[in-house]
């Protein structure tokens, strides 16, 4: 018989739901600072292509850099995870990023950047599965996906927040002091994180220092259905790409369009909005109508909508931008929900790695191959081939559908 997993031990005592209300609130500090630096670093590229005289490959390789990074830490950190708790990880993690964008402001050319963006990359890597596992094991039943669609929530609000601050900034002074002022909030909001966290179990668990030496740990990755589990990776997968490629080159797109570079930040801060809602409202819409439903909704807006972006002109395409980012990001909401169903209870942490790493990895991927086909054949043809590779998820959501439904009442993991 495996070993029992204890509570962390060493927090004061207090109620369930005050538990979960800071744990949520928590996590969702961790995601709101990460995902809006990770999608806000967007605004430098047009700036840091002009700084550093880069192609749009290397533009798309800068992108790598970060997200490849964070792919290649996810599985060790649910790992990490499991034997040290969530808590002391999500801070440690945060503070590398936070410092990497402080030094950021004294890059001197690619090679600077790229060092940089790996190491923040790797900071970064830590928040999703750490605080999707988090948040996961705090709350239960139909209420875990509504949690998660709020903690998905607070990252796209994040999105919003950080282009719409760095383009205020840039139209006062140049790129260098924006990112240092970004890395100095990371790790002031790293610093009172820790001591929220301290104030109540952040739903994570350790094995106990018996358990450790009398016990195996849980082997294996703990997945009760194998092949709705591969489909919904696939699917996130091909989602993260469209999002990536599209968010690393819509500044390109409305720059060709007229948009000034340092303006590009308002622009994208009504495509992450738009994000925002969609990723609250899709969590709770997938609740009422199901999942495969709502992925066929939303996926289907993302791959026709991209294709009518590159025909708008610019004050249509502003208009346009929040209802492309409501069903560009309400996808994830859904996938991030379901992920914990095809789980051992025990294992979240490394199944939320091993899903963070296909999708992570193949947003580290869409940037530089985006940048190559754009360097050839133009940024507009390039965005189209986005909008047709996000429509190749409508019949992937329904052979999800079809494994889903080989799943026999009471294998799902519920933690």
């Amino acid at each position: 018989m495996q070993g029992t997993i204890k509570p962390v031990e060493g927090y004061p005592p207090t109620s369930k739901r005050r538990q979960r209300r800071i744990t949520l609130t928590a996590g969702g500090a961790f995601h709101f600072f990460h995902d809006g630096i990770a999608d806000g670093l967007i605004v430098f590229l047009p700036l840091w292509q002009s700084a550093f005289n880069l192609t749009l490959t290397q533009v798309g390789l800068l992108v790598t850099c970060f997200e490849g990074a964070t792919a290649c830490c996810q599985i060790p950190a649910g790992f990490l995870g499991e034997r040290f708790g969530e808590r002391r990880l999500l801070t440690l993690g945060t503070l590398i990023t936070a410092l990497s964008l402080i030094s950021l402001g004294f890059a001197g050319g690619l090679g600077s950047l790229v060092l940089l963006l790996v190491v923040g990359g790797l900071g970064a890597a830590v928040q999703h599965p750490l605080a999707s596992s988090m948040i996961s094991k705090a709350y239960s039943g139909k209420g875990r996906r509504i949690a998660l669609g709020s903690y998905n929530f607070s990252g796209d609000i994040g999105k919003f927040v950080f282009p719409a601050l760095a383009a205020v900034m840039l139209s006062q002074v140049n790129w260098r002091p924006v990112c240092m002022g970004f890395g100095l909030a990371g790790c002031l909001l790293t610093v009172g994180l820790f001591f929220v966290l301290r104030q109540a179990k952040p739903g994570e668990t350790v094995l106990s220092v018996k358990t450790r030496e009398d016990h195996q740990r849980p082997k294996g990755w703990g997945i009760v259905n194998k092949g709705a589990f591969s489909i919904l990776s696939v699917i996130g997968m091909v989602d993260t790409a469209v999002r990536i490629g599209l968010v690393a080159f819509i500044p390109f797109l409305l720059i060709l369009k007229g948009t000034h570079p340092e303006s590009v930040g308002f622009a994208l801060s009504l495509l992450f909005i738009g994000g925002a809602v969609g990723k609250f409202l899709c969590g709770v819409l997938a609740e009422w109508i199901g999942i495969i439903a709502t992925i066929v909704i939303t996926e289907s807006i993302t791959g026709f909508g991209i294709l009518l972006l590159t025909l708008l002109p610019l004050p249509g395409l502003y208009f346009f931008l929040p209802i492309l980012g409501a069903a560009l990001n309400g996808t994830s909401s859904v996938l991030y929900g379901t992920v914990v169903e095809f789980v051992n209870p025990q294992q979240v942490p490394r199944a939320f790695g091993l899903f963070y790493t296909f999708v992570i990895a193949a947003a580290a991927v869409a940037p530089p191959l985006m940048g190559t086909v754009s360097d050839m054949m133009g940024v507009g043809d390039s965005i189209k081939l986005l909008g047709g590779i996000a429509l190749t998820t409508l019949p992937l959501s329904f052979i999800l559908s079809r494994q889903m439904g080989h799943m026999g009442r009471g294998q799902v993991g519920t933690p």
